[in-house]
């Protein structure tokens, strides 16, 4: 293997792998939301804006992963 192909193995694999983990937990953090506001909607504004401030740490490690995806393509 080549040091081309090993490059652009690592980068689909800091993105493929960085992104599982905040798929689920977005998925996680969604589940458990909607499940909090079915039990009691007169809460539902607040359970809605800590649902998005989770959902943007989760995103923010897949941005992570996409941002060391592509230092590894166009910087290494």
């Amino acid at each position: 293997m080549d040091a081309e192909a090993a490059k652009l193995l690592a980068a689909a694999l800091s993105i493929g792998l960085g992104a599982i983990g905040p798929g689920i937990g977005i998925g996680i953090v969604a589940s458990g939301a909607l499940q909090s506001i079915a039990r009691n909607p007169d809460v539902s504004g607040e359970i809605t804006t800590n649902m998005f401030i989770g959902i943007a740490f989760a995103e923010a490690l897949a941005i992570f992963g996409l941002v060391v995806s592509l230092i590894l393509l166009f910087v290494v």
